[in-house]
């Protein structure tokens, strides 16, 4: 999942990916200016390579520190430590496979920091998930702590749904590869074979839905539950969602978590937004 993700982020269509990072690499000295921190924490850090332009002002600016990528997927962290170690010796590494919620209190909260939350990662929230992760955030958070997001903007209904319907097929492999995973854990049968890819821009809600649709009716089973599940021909499966946002809202609504604006960077083309914001 972590390799299909990093290829994703390489594709023509993927515009998110090169728009957040030309961003990073243009603000990121005001941004570090910005936020006088000793640590910084990476949210689903991935292989932290937009991290970098930040860690690359962190030590110029401050002559080295300590970064805490959090993940879940150990593979990640490993390509991580070895960048990291090998650019930038003066920073102090500290990976941490866990969820979201046990990275951020891990943190000693009198240790001041910058938690860095990027690759639109937020949209992929329900707004109940949306409301936990930010209370927790925020309670977990020292006074005068930093949170850096990247997020997608709502735009044109052809660019969204390019994105994530690209001609290679990689998104489709990223999304159904789900499956073969949840047959890992329950000892299931999902069958890739039996299933397509949809996705689409619910404009309503606004974000892009992506679904997996059964081509014909078939009995799921779960033997680890001893439970099962008729699948029928066309129904769909919503495996993940991807929110755009209002900037402007997105500001707004943060204020409710003690989260004060700071700064708001964009693209030429109003694409995607980078957010600075402080722990008031």
């Amino acid at each position: 999942g972590s390799h299909l993700f990093e290829k994703i982020c390489e594709l023509p269509e993927y515009y998110q990916t090169r728009t957040e990072d030309a961003i990073l690499e243009k603000e990121a000295r005001k941004i570090i200016a910005s936020a006088p921190v000793e640590c910084i924490v990476e949210l689903g850090a991935g292989f932290s390579k937009k991290t970098i332009h930040l860690l690359t002002e962190q030590v110029r600016q401050r002559n080295g520190g300590t970064f805490v990528p959090v993940d879940v997927s150990p593979a990640g962290l490993s390509v991580s430590r070895e960048v990291i170690k090998k650019q930038f010796p003066k920073v102090t590494f500290h990976g941490l496979q866990a969820q979201f919620e046990e990275g951020i209190t891990s943190i000693d909260s009198n240790l001041p920091t910058l938690f860095v939350f990027l690759g639109g990662t937020a949209g992929n929230f329900r707004p109940s998930t949306f409301l936990r992760f930010f209370e927790h955030l925020s309670q977990s958070m020292g006074p005068g702590d930093f949170f850096l997001i990247g997020v997608d903007r709502v735009k044109d209904v052809k660019i969204l749904e390019r994105a994530y319907n690209d001609s290679q097929g990689i998104t489709s492999e990223f999304i159904l590869n789900v499956f073969d995973s949840i047959n890992r854990l329950t000892k299931s049968n999902f069958d890739r074979n039996k299933m397509r890819y949809y996705s689409w821009f619910n404009s309503t809600e606004q974000r892009i839905e992506m679904h997996s649709i059964s081509t014909c009716d078939q009995e799921i089973r779960f033997p680890s539950f001893e439970t099962s599940f008729l699948w029928q021909k066309e129904e769909r499966v919503l495996v993940e969602i991807s929110r755009k946002f209002d900037p402007n809202l997105l500001q707004r609504q943060l204020r409710f978590f003690g989260l004060s604006p700071v700064e708001h960077f964009t693209d030429p083309k109003e694409w995607f937004s980078v957010l600075l914001f402080r722990k008031s």
